[in-house]
C-alpha cells in the first residue's frame, strides 16, 4: 500500500517504509524491555550527575556551591534553544529506514557516554582555578545541552510510535520507570560504597580517582543499554514527513501554550524535579555531615527504590481503576505529608529515617511510574485540539521543563549550601550547619510535593474519561485516513 505523503519524489521511500511497518512484529515484551534499557542507559549519566556531580565539583575540584549553582542554572538558558530545536528536528526530518526516532539512539549513544565520562576527570583538581572553571563549563554544557538532549528527546518521543494502544503506552511508562529505578539502584547503592570512605577520626572522605573510573564504567554500560534499546524496540505508528512550515518558533510555542494539560504537567514536573533532585543532592551532605555515615546512604537509596519495584506489577491496574491523574495526585499527597513529618520530627535514628523515607518514596513512585504515560496522553490531546501530530516538540517542551527542574535543584542546592555556611574544604561541618542541611533535605521537598499534588488535582484536566474520549476520537480519525488511502489505491 502506498501512502500519499505530500512530498514530491518520495514515493519509493514511503513505499518501503510502509512495507516495513506492515511486516513488523506485534508489540510485546521485547519492546517493553528495550524501552526499559533506554532509560537505564540515560540514567547512568543523568542520575550520576544529579546525585554526585555537585559533590565532585565541590569536594574534589574545590568550587563553591554558589558557582556550581550558577552553572547549572545558566546551562538551562542554552537548553531553551537546544531542547526545542531537537524536538523540531525529529518532527520534521525525513525518517531513516529504521524509523523516525530510533536512529538517534544509534547516532548519539557513544557521544553521550563519552561526554558524561569527561565531566569526572579527577586530575583537573590540580589545574589553576580559571582552567578548572572553563573545563567544568565546557564539559557540562557538552553533555547536558547537546549530547544528552540529542538522545533523550527522540527516546522519550518514541513511546508514542511504538504502539497506538493506550494500555501499551502505559506499560512502556511503567517499564521506563523500572529502568530508571534499576539505574537508581545501581548508582544509589554502589557509588557511595566506591567513592567514599571513613578515616580514623570518623570523617567521611571522598576518593577522587574513583569518581573517574566509576564514570568510565557507567559510560560503557550506558552504550550497552542503548544498543539493547535500539535492537529490541520497533516503531509501528508512521506519520508522513511534515512539509516545511512557515510557522515561527513563537507561533509554535504560542500554540503549545494553549495546551492546558501540557502546561500543568510542565509546572508539576518542574516542581517535582526540584523536590526529588534537591533531596538526592542534599542526601549526600545529610549522611556525610548530619548522620555522619556515608555508607548508610547505600541502604537508604536501596529502600527508596524498593517502593518502585513493589508498585510496578500493580501500576497498570491502579491506573485503569482510578485513572492516571487521580493515582498520581494521591502519590504526591502521600509524599508531601511524609516529608513534612520528617522535618518536624528531626529524626536522629537512621532506621527510623529509612522507614519514613520508604513510605514517602512509595508516593513518589506511584507518580513516576505513570508520568511518561501522561506525555503520550498530552500528545494525543494536542492532535485532537489542533489536528497536528507533534510528538518531538511536545516532548521537547516537557524535557526542557525537567531540565529546568534539574538546574533549579542543583542551583538551589549550591545556593543553600552557601547560605547555611557550608565549607567545602572542611573535613566536618559545625552542628548548626548540619541541622540546616537536615532542614533543607526535608522541608523543601515536602512543600514541593504538596504543590505538585495541588497542580495535578486542580489544574491537570486529563481525567480517565477525557483520555478515553481522545483515544476514541483518534481511532476514528485513523480509520477514516486508512479508508481514504484505500480509495486512492482503487
Amino acid at each position: 500500500m502506498l501512502r500519499k505523503n505530500g512530498v514530491t519524489g518520495n514515493e519509493d521511500f514511503m513505499e518501503k517504509t510502509t512495507d516495513e511497518n506492515e511486516n513488523v512484529r506485534p508489540f510485546g515484551i521485547r519492546d517493553k524491555l528495550g524501552y526499559l534499557f533506554g532509560d537505564f542507559g540515560n540514567d547512568f549519566s543523568f542520575l550520576l550527575a544529579s546525585n554526585y556531580l555537585m559533590v565532585f565539583y565541590t569536594k574534589v575540584l574545590g568550587l563553591s556551591g554558589f558557582v556550581v549553582g550558577l552553572l547549572f542554572m545558566g546551562a538551562r538558558l542554552v537548553d531553551a534553544f537546544t531542547d526545542v530545536t531537537m524536538g523540531r528536528i525529529v518532527d520534521h526530518m525525513r525518517p531513516a529506514r529504521d524509523g523516525r526516532f530510533r536512529p538517534w539512539i544509534r547516532r548519539m549513544s557513544i557521544p553521550v557516554a563519552v561526554s558524561s565520562t569527561v565531566m569526572y576527570l579527577y586530575f583537573v583538581r590540580d589545574w589553576v582555578y580559571w582552567a578548572k572553571l572553563a573545563y567544568v563549563i565546557f564539559t557540562y554544557l557538552l553533555w547536558s545541552s547537546f549530547c544528552y538532549t540529542g538522545i533523550n528527546i527522540p527516546y522519550g518521543s518514541m513511546a508514542s510510535v511504538i504502539s497506538p494502544d493506550v494500555k501499551h503506552r502505559a506499560s512502556l511508562s511503567t517499564f521506563r520507570s523500572i529502568g530508571a529505578s534499576l539505574a537508581g539502584l545501581v548508582i544509589g547503592v554502589l557509588v557511595p560504597l566506591v567513592v567514599y570512605r571513613t578515616d580514623a577520626e570518623g570523617n567521611q572522605i571522598v576518593l577522587p580517582e574513583r569518581f573517574t573510573w566509576t564514570a568510565v564504567v557507567f559510560g560503557v554500560l550506558a552504550v550497552v543499554c542503548y544498543a539493547l534499546c535500539y535492537f529490541l524496540c520497533r516503531e509501528r505508528v508512521f506519520f508522513e514527513k511534515k512539509e516545511s512550515s512557515r510557522e515561527t518558533a513563537g507561533e509554535m510555542l504560542k500554540g503549545l501554550g494553549r495546551n492546558k494539560p501540557l502546561l500543568a504537567l510542565v509546572c508539576a514536573a518542574l516542581v517535582l524535579l526540584l523536590a526529588s533532585l534537591l533531596s538526592q543532592t542534599m542526601n549526600n551532605y545529610l549522611f556525610l555531615d548530619y548522620f555522619k555515615n556515608a555508607k548508610a546512604m547505600s541502604a537508604v537509596n536501596f529502600v527508596s527504590i524498593a517502593g518502585t519495584f513493589l508498585l510496578a506489577p500493580f501500576i497498570s491496574r491502579i491506573a485503569a481503576e482510578f485513572g492516571k491523574k487521580e493515582a498520581g495526585a494521591l502519590g504526591m499527597l502521600l509524599a508531601g505529608v511524609v516529608y513534612m513529618l520528617l522535618f518536624f520530627l528531626r529524626i536522629k535514628s537512621i532506621p527510623v529515617f529509612m522507614a519514613l523515607i520508604f513510605v514517602g518514596t512509595v508516593g513518589v513512585a506511584l507518580f513516576n511510574l505513570i508520568i511518561w504515560a501522561f506525555i503520550t496522553d498530552i500528545i494525543d490531546y494536542q492532535e485532537v485540539e489542533t489536528g497536528k501530530r507533534e510528538d518531538g516538540t511536545v516532548y521537547a517542551v516537557y524535557s526542557f521543563a525537567r531540565k529546568v527542574g534539574q538546574a533549579l535543584a542543583g542551583g538551589l542546592g549550591g545556593f543553600v549550601l552557601t547560605a547555611i555556611g557550608y565549607v567545602s574544604e572542611a573535613a566536618s561541618q559545625a552542628e548548626a550547619v548540619s541541622e540546616r542541611i537536615y532542614t533543607a533535605a526535608t522541608l523543601i521537598p515536602g512543600v514541593c510535593y504538596l504543590v505538585v499534588f495541588l497542580i495535578m488535582q486542580f489544574r491537570y484536566p486529563l481525567t480517565r474519561s477525557e483520555v478515553e474520549k481522545n483515544t476514541t476520537i483518534l481511532q476514528k480519525k485513523r480509520e477514516q485516513e486508512n479508508g481514504t488511502e484505500e480509495e486512492h489505491e482503487i
